[in-house]
């Protein structure tokens, strides 16, 4: 074999070998959804409130009072700084959603069939409790999607088609997540 024949030998087993062809599964795709909020540590982590060490946001920033996140959430207008990150997104079969909480106190990342209220009444705006959510933390289902601060989760395995999820607690936290 001559040495154009050993270099074109070559480059086609490279070209085969990028493209899949090695018998070698890629790694899943992987996109990352954020929740974010802004407790007041001062005023959620006070005893008359959640209580010590509830609220473990370090953000810079993190200003919302207690009384005013059930406040606004109740005059239908909740504290835009409590969010999921993006709001929408599209993904492929196969890729595994990571969900983030960068935020100072849990939250849940619970698939609903559609948005409504959580488990906690005075956050729903009104809002009736979307069965998903019902029950609160004594729903094992529920329980099961509870992100704590600084931690992650994984949501593998959704089928094509369009996936809605929310925070049980707070219940405007919303991402639409279409999968094709």
């Amino acid at each position: 074999m001559t040495n154009a024949s050993l270099v074109k030998l070559g480059l086609a087993s490279c070209a085969l070998l990028f493209a899949g062809a090695s018998g070698l599964e890629r790694p899943p795709a992987v996109a990352q959804v954020v929740a974010l909020d802004e407790c007041d540590p001062a005023t959620f982590n006070d005893p008359a409130a959640v209580g010590p060490g509830f609220c473990k946001n370090v953000a810079l920033g993190a200003s919302t009072k207690f009384a005013d996140l059930f406040s606004k959430a109740a005059n239908g207008t909740p504290d835009p700084n409590w969010d999921f990150e993006p709001d929408a997104m599209s993904i492929k079969e196969g890729t595994t959603l990571f969900v983030v909480d960068q935020g100072g106190e849990p939250h849940t990342f619970t698939e609903v069939k559609q948005f409504g209220g959580g488990f906690i009444g005075p956050l729903n705006g009104g809002e009736a409790t979307v069965p998903e959510c019902a029950g609160g933390f004594s729903n094992i289902a529920v329980a099961r999607t509870r992100i704590l601060q600084g931690s992650t989760s994984q949501v593998i395995g959704l089928s094509k088609g369009e996936h809605l999820f929310q925070c049980c607690i707070h219940p405007w936290m919303r991402t639409k997540v279409e999968v094709k």
